[in-house]
């Protein structure tokens, strides 16, 4: 399984960087473009790291934020995956800025074939975009900085992921985990039957060295989860934590991952 970083916060020593993530998934015969960042980053990125993505068989949304997918404005045809509440308006409690996709359900469906699903959808015999997840445990997705159209909380529902079934175990690629990262994981476990956990890549959502993020690294350990790689919105004190613990690499633009 390779995973490559086409957008990400950190720039690498060659490529770009912007607020946002975008990966390209190659396990089980396909190819796998996981969010799009917020605009033509990726495909720059891609293109100086010799990265062809014209060959992709999917395009997966992790969830629908600008920062993952306002780069979808770049590419045309082909299966999109992603949760049907991914279209809805959002915004930043403090300010209003409009933090959902620019463009709408109905433009995007115009450029490429939607797969919306609720459910868990299966890609390949190994790999399941998780559709929505469970909110289970009491120190995950209980604060929430943005806002519906009519005010209220938005705890990010259609916030999604994908789950590669590998033989070490479970490997969970996440956008942003708003849903909370232990939260995926259990959902990922409900939904292939697979207790053996291998690897996480992507946002965590974590802020600070908090009661979640302590909570978060004690699953972690306890479950002997060997590749972790948090990044993205993944903030300083949280990833200090994480390397205090874990020793983890930082993750940027441009890294090929093999595992």
């Amino acid at each position: 399984m390779r995973i490559s970083v086409l957008t990400d916060n950190q720039p690498g020593s060659l490529t770009l960087a912007e607020h946002g993530l975008s990966y390209i998934i190659e396990y089980d015969n396909k190819k796998i473009l996981f969010d799009t960042g917020q605009t033509n980053v990726f495909i720059r990125n891609a293109e100086k790291k010799g990265i062809d993505i014209s060959d992709i068989n999917v395009i997966v949304l992790s969830h629908g934020h600008y920062d993952h997918g306002n780069g979808l404005s770049n590419l045309k045809g082909g299966n999109l995956i992603c949760h049907p509440g991914c279209f809805i308006k959002r915004y930043h409690k403090n300010d209003q800025v409009n933090i959902g996709l620019k463009k709408s359900k109905d433009e995007l469906s115009e450029r490429f074939k939607l797969i919306l699903s609720a459910e868990p959808y299966k890609i390949s015999e190994k790999i399941v975009f998780l559709g929505e997840i469970p909110r289970v445990t009491d120190f995950e997705s209980k604060r929430t900085n943005f806002v519906l159209e009519d005010g209220s909380p938005d705890f990010v529902q259609d916030d999604s992921g994908v789950v590669l079934l590998m033989e070490e175990g479970l490997f969970i690629i996440t956008g942003c985990g708003h849903s909370g990262i232990v939260n995926t994981f259990e959902h990922a476990k409900a939904v292939t039957g697979v207790k053996d956990l291998y690897g996480i890549m992507g946002g965590f959502h974590l802020k600070q060295k908090d009661h979640q993020t302590k909570e978060t690294i004690e699953y972690l350990k306890k479950n002997n989860v060997k590749h972790i790689y948090p990044s993205h919105c993944t903030e300083l004190p949280a990833l200090a934590a994480f390397y205090e613990i874990f020793g983890i690499k930082q993750v940027k633009t441009g890294d090929i991952l093999n595992f």
